[in-house]
């Protein structure tokens, strides 16, 4: 049997008729950015989110940069991340001019450690920027407070988790605003790059829609210099299509961990750990294993696919070589690097593959 890391065929025959309806509304109007389907799409998922405010824009990482500089924040400022996260987090802060400071996560959650983050807090810190990291919720209220004790913005990285709630409150709605990737693979995606910004201030969605429309509030008016980074039409009917099963998607998602969780038996493997306060939406179902090598090649051999997020810590990366910052200076982003395997996840998994991933895994 093959099992695939990621497949989007169940879900994509499952929306044919919608998403194909989609692309013909569009191409019926001749309206490809900026159109009604975007407005559509923006109320829906802010209602969804439970915000006043959306804006969609080209992907997750500029959502991420326009929040920034929509606080002004640039050149001689300071922005806490994770150290153990995707490189986007990182790259927004640095695409500002500001330097990102990597803090370490809870080698148990691997999200952003809050008992971590005040030893990072610096006169140049302006914000803190938690990443909801494989769907699992940061631990927000010690962020939050910490954030007021200091006088920092709270940005978070919604990437990876459409929908996960910490204590019953949808994630992204806890900070000054939050940003959205709606990249193929997540557990909301488009037919290709797409992004939004959420937020309950009204002036810095307003900002956020200018920077993405070449700093401009209305046409060739330009009051910031800005760049193009717009959610087009057909990009935003597919999503509007996508949203109502969200939550059923989200739901199915948590079945399957939930049959990881009780039918894995393997002491080679840590499996995720779940704090109370927390109910993720498991964009990733992430292992760890000193054996990672031979557990993936393992796995592979017998047509199971898997990924690794991710291989190479940001302090290690080579662009990020000016933080100055060596191996070993960061021992548990390193750690969970070096050890994580994300196994198969994703909506429409049939028993008899989640069955024959688990076994698969129990006679490693």
């Amino acid at each position: 049997m093959k099992v695939p890391f990621v497949s989007f065929r169940p879900m994509e025959k499952e929306l044919d008729a919608q998403l194909r309806n989609a692309f013909d509304r569009v191409f019926e109007r001749s309206w490809y950015i900026e159109g009604a389907e975007d407005e559509a799409f923006e109320a829906s998922f802010a209602a969804w989110c439970g915000t006043k405010h959306c804006v969609g824009v080209g992907n997750g990482l500029d959502a991420l940069v326009m929040i920034l500089k929509a606080m002004d924040i640039g050149p001689g400022d300071e922005v806490i991340v994770p150290s153990n996260t995707y490189i986007a987090t990182a790259l927004a802060v640095t695409y500002t001019g500001a330097k990102p400071v990597l803090a370490e996560p809870d080698i148990n959650t691997y999200n952003i450690d809050p008992g971590r983050i005040e030893a990072a807090v610096t006169e140049k810190t302006k914000a803190i920027m938690p990443v909801h990291l494989y769907g699992q919720p940061c631990d927000m209220d010690p962020i939050m407070d910490i954030a007021s004790k200091h006088g920092l913005a709270v940005i978070e990285d919604c990437a990876q988790a459409h929908g996960a709630l910490y204590k019953g409150k949808k994630i992204g709605t806890f900070g000054n605003a939050a940003g959205f990737s709606f990249y193929p693979g997540k557990n909301l995606g488009a037919l290709g790059d797409a992004g939004a910004v959420i937020t309950n201030d009204e002036s810095l969605a307003k900002k956020v829609r200018a920077l993405g429309n070449y700093g401009s509030d209305y046409k060739y008016h330009h009051i910031y210099k800005g760049n193009n980074s717009r959610l087009d039409e057909l990009q935003a009917a597919f999503l509007a299509a996508k949203l109502p099963i969200l939550e059923k998607m989200n739901e199915e998602r948590r079945s399957i961990a939930a049959r990881y969780l009780s039918g894995i038996k393997n002491d080679k493997l840590i499996l995720p750990f779940v704090p109370d306060h927390a109910l993720p939406v498991w964009h990733i179902f992430a292992v760890r294993c000193q054996q990672r090598g031979e557990l993936e090649s393992y796995l592979n051999e017998k047509g199971i696919g898997t990924n690794k997020h991710y291989p190479i810590p940001i302090h290690l990366q080579k662009c990020y070589e000016d933080l100055g910052l060596k191996e070993g200076e960061l021992p548990i982003a390193e750690e969970i690097s070096r050890t994580e395997l994300s196994l198969p996840m994703y909506y429409g998994m049939t028993d008899e593959e989640i069955n024959y991933v688990i076994d698969a895994i129990n006679n490693f």
